[in-house]
């Protein structure tokens, strides 16, 4: 799985209209969730021909859920007994640990490969493990994969997250469901995934209550009914769009843009040039010059970690010194190695990153590391002089949906996948 995009030379500036697909860090979230139940679960919106997506619609397919997809929308049944072990021998995804989590919530025991996705920093899964010890069950590696099994139903508990952590926020939330008595979760991360799952399971008959920062109530049942449900658009995707309008001095339209789950990021782009206007249920980006930013990643409402590898390239096109801190994950520089072949002058220094922007870019022979550092790279390319090469390109692809459809109707007619 080597493919690559190829970038040309690309003067014209990006203009037109673009519609975001379902959000990639929602939808696999609610693929997981139908293993909570043998009804039938329907998705809208759904983004489904992300590599990650397929993925995951395999694994559930391997374990006996029949699911029916077309364009955007995605039908998940339960037509004979679901296997509690996930015999996996192609890429794993990090979702797996959700997996064995929704399986020892229903069933009492999962057995799952070990996580995959982007290396990112320190991403361990011993949080994971930790609730699920807590809530009763025992939990062990076995050769390439995690399991867990309990005599009986998940036990409510209350459960201290020492770091508003997503994934374990959402395996609490998934465990919590069909556990018996109540689970509280302190220090949860809020952020619009997770109250997109939530909404799906309380459609599902699950009994949770959200206090905002301070804690998530969880309330177990017996049994979980199917649904239909419409997955939010993906609030990178808007994030990724805008800055490509505004380093190109493009005019793009953004539609079904997520206004609400992008405050504080708008503002920090606002204030570094960004012209936009707000239509009723669009963006529009009209250019502007970038100025540097000074940015620290955080939780939500903050800027994520997966945003600041696209605001480093909007560094790279102010002119002026920007500064970026990552403190959630300090080791996710390394795709500045990569940037740096096209032209970008950057230091580290500790756990901040200085981009001595305003250099021009040329095009290069450029590696994706990960999937957010891969659209950097894109985005890099669309302003350089010159061919720009993106190996390992299938990384884009895991969280970006038609993508060469989507910039050739913004007018990129030198951009193809080989």
């Amino acid at each position: 799985m080597n493919n690559k995009y190829i970038i040309a030379n690309q003067s014209n500036k990006l203009s037109g209209s673009v519609k975001l697909s379902g959000a990639k860090n929602s939808a696999l979230k609610l693929l997981t969730a139908s293993i909570l139940t043998d009804e039938s679960i329907e998705l809208y919106n759904c983004p489904n021909s992300l590599l990650d997506m397929q993925v995951h619609i395999a694994m559930l397919n391997k374990m006996g859920k029949t699911c029916t997809k077309e364009k955007n929308y995605l039908k998940i049944e339960e037509k004979k007994n679901l296997l509690t072990e996930l015999l996996w021998d192609e890429r794993s995804i990090r979702n797996t640990l959700l997996i064995l989590g929704a399986l020892t919530a229903r069933f009492g025991k999962g057995k799952v490969p070990l996580p995959g996705g982007c290396k990112i920093g320190e991403r361990k899964y011993d949080l994971h493990i930790m609730l699920l010890e807590q809530m009763g069950a025992k939990v062990w590696e076995e050769e390439g994969y995690l399991c867990a099994e309990i005599d009986g139903p998940l036990k409510g508990t209350d459960i201290h997250l020492p770091i508003r952590s997503t994934g374990a926020t959402e395996n609490a939330i998934i465990c919590g469901t069909l556990a018996v008595g109540k689970t509280t979760i302190w220090n949860p991360h809020i952020r619009p995934e997770i109250i997109d799952l939530i909404h799906m399971l309380q459609n599902m008959g699950a009994k949770i209550k959200v206090f905002g920062q301070k804690c998530i109530e969880i309330v177990g049942v017996k049994n979980l009914k199917g649904t239909q449900h419409t997955v939010i658009p993906d609030n990178m995707e808007a994030i990724t769009w805008a800055i490509a309008s505004v380093i190109t001095n493009g005019d793009i339209e953004i539609e079904n843009f997520p206004f609400g789950d992008l405050e504080v990021p708008l503002t920090f782009l606002r204030e570094s040039g960004m012209k936009y206007y707000r239509g009723k249920h669009s963006l529009i980006v009209r250019g502007g010059n970038p100025y540097p930013i000074e940015i620290s990643t955080g939780p939500y409402p903050g800027i994520n970690s997966d945003m600041q590898p696209l605001f480093a390239v909007y560094g790279a096109i102010a002119k002026g010194e920007s500064k970026i801190i990552d403190l959630r994950f300090p080791g996710r520089y390394n795709y500045m190695n990569e940037l740096a072949k096209m032209g970008v002058n950057y230091k580290t220094e500790g756990d901040l990153l200085k981009i001595n922007g305003g250099n021009k870019l040329n095009g290069a022979n450029v590696k994706a590391l990960d999937l957010r550092a891969g659209m950097a790279l894109v985005l890099a390319g669309l302003t350089a002089e010159g061919e720009t090469i993106i190996e390992n390109a299938w990384q884009i692809e895991r969280g970006y949906e038609n993508l060469d459809l989507k910039l050739k109707k913004l007018g990129v007619l030198t951009f193809k996948k080989v």
